[in-house]
């Protein structure tokens, strides 16, 4: 399951959540953004229950994206118990997005 985050729901959906949470922080206009899409997708499917994905989208949100350091997209940061533990830069192969989230599930 894929999730919009906006500040309204950060906090309940990212660091209030009692699963592992990955966000996925992209814009519109980002071709490598695009590419790991339909990746992302793919494993909110196979972790469904396990995992959350959250997409926030950096152009409508840079508060929250300067809260977090993001300076390049996409950044995909993982969240656990409300923190950040392992963070993910640029449009990476999907094996290499199960590792880290394996570790974390």
């Amino acid at each position: 399951m894929e999730v919009t985050l906006t500040p309204d729901n950060f906090e309940s959906e990212v660091i209030n959540s009692d699963i592992p949470v990955l966000v996925d922080f992209w814009a519109e206009w980002c071709m490598p953004c695009k590419m790991i899409a339909p990746v992302l997708e793919e494993l909110s499917e196979e972790y469904d229950g396990k995992l959350k994905i959250g997409k926030l989208n950096v152009d409508d949100n840079a508060d929250l994206a300067a809260q977090y350091s993001i300076v390049s997209i996409p950044t995909m940061l993982f969240f656990k118990g409300g923190e950040v533990v392992k963070q993910q830069v640029g449009a990476v192969p999907k094996e290499q997005l199960k590792q880290s989230i394996d570790e974390l599930v």
